[in-house]
C-alpha cells in the first residue's frame, strides 16, 4: 500500500509539472507579445505620440516593455522552478506572479474607470490637445529645422483621416499657410483624401477630411479604444494567472515530503 500511495503521488506531481510548464510556455509567450506591442508603439507611433503634450502617453508604451519583459523573466524562471522542483524558485515564482497579478487586476481596473468615466481625464486631455496641438501646427509646421514635427503632422492627419487641430480652419493662422512657401495651398496637402502634389489648395469637403472636432477627437477616441484593451488584457491575463498561482501551490505542496 505505501509503495502504491508513493507511486501515485510521483505521478501527481509529474501531471503538475507539466500542467505548470504549459501554463509558462504560454505565460512567457504573453510577455513577448506585451514588449512587442511596447516596442511597437515607440516605433511605428512615436511620431505623433510626440504631439502630445505630456510625456504620460509615450510612458505607457515604455511600461508595456518592461512589463513584457518581466513577464517573460518570470515565465523562465518559473519553467526552471518546475523543473528543478526546488522549493525555494517555487516561492520566488508565487511571489512574481503574485505581484504582477495584483498590478494587472489594478491596472485593469483603473483602465475601465478611465474609460467609464472620462471625466475628468478626458475633459483635461482634450483642453491640453487643443492648446498644445494647434500651437504645434500652426506655429512649427513646415517651418526650418521641425522637420521632425511636420513629418508627424503629416502622419497624424492622413492616419486618423482628419485635418487641423480642432477642424481645417485652424491652418488659417498657420505661419507656414500665409507665407509665400505654401504656395497658395489653404491647408497641408496630407489633409487631402487623395494626397497629390499642392492637392490643399482646394479645402472643399469633397477634397480634404472635414472631420467634426479635428484630430483632437480621433486622438481622443483612439486613447479610449487603447485603455480598454488594455483593461481588457490586464484583467484577462491576470484570470489566467490564478491557474499558474494553483498549479504552484499544488507543486509545492506535493514537493513537502521530497527533498530540496
Amino acid at each position: 500500500m505505501g509503495e502504491y500511495n508513493e507511486k501515485k503521488e510521483t505521478c501527481g506531481t509529474i501531471c503538475l509539472k507539466y500542467l505548470l510548464f504549459t501554463f509558462n510556455f504560454f505565460f512567457w509567450l504573453a510577455g513577448m507579445a506585451v514588449m512587442a506591442v511596447g516596442i511597437w508603439t515607440l516605433i511605428q507611433k512615436s511620431d505623433y505620440i510626440s504631439l502630445l503634450p505630456s510625456s504620460t502617453y509615450a510612458a505607457t508604451a515604455y511600461i508595456l516593455v518592461v512589463a513584457g519583459a518581466i513577464v517573460m523573466v518570470t515565465g523562465f524562471l518559473g519553467c526552471c522552478a518546475t523543473f528543478k522542483e526546488k522549493k525555494s524558485l517555487l516561492k520566488a515564482y508565487f511571489c512574481l506572479l503574485l505581484c504582477i497579478f495584483i498590478l494587472e487586476i489594478l491596472a485593469g481596473i483603473l483602465a475601465y474607470i478611465y474609460y467609464q468615466q472620462c471625466t475628468p481625464f478626458c475633459s483635461q486631455l482634450n483642453d491640453e490637445l487643443k492648446q498644445s496641438l494647434k500651437e504645434t501646427m500652426t506655429m512649427k509646421y513646415n517651418q526650418p529645422g521641425q522637420e521632425k514635427v511636420t513629418k508627424a503632422v503629416d502622419g497624424l492627419q492622413q492616419e486618423f483621416k482628419c485635418c487641423g487641430s480642432n477642424n481645417s480652419k485652424d491652418w488659417e493662422d498657420s505661419v507656414w499657410i500665409k507665407s509665400p512657401e505654401s504656395e497658395n495651398r489653404l491647408v497641408p496637402d496630407s489633409c487631402c483624401k487623395t494626397m497629390t502634389e499642392k492637392c490643399g489648395v482646394r479645402d472643399h469637403p469633397s477634397n480634404i477630411y472635414k472631420v467634426e472636432g479635428g484630430c483632437i477627437t480621433q486622438l481622443e477616441a483612439f486613447i479610449r479604444s487603447h485603455l480598454l484593451i488594455i483593461g481588457a488584457v490586464g484583467l484577462g491575463i491576470a484570470s489566467v494567472q490564478l491557474f499558474g498561482m494553483i498549479f504552484t501551490c499544488c507543486l509545492y505542496r506535493s514537493l513537502k515530503s521530497e527533498p530540496y
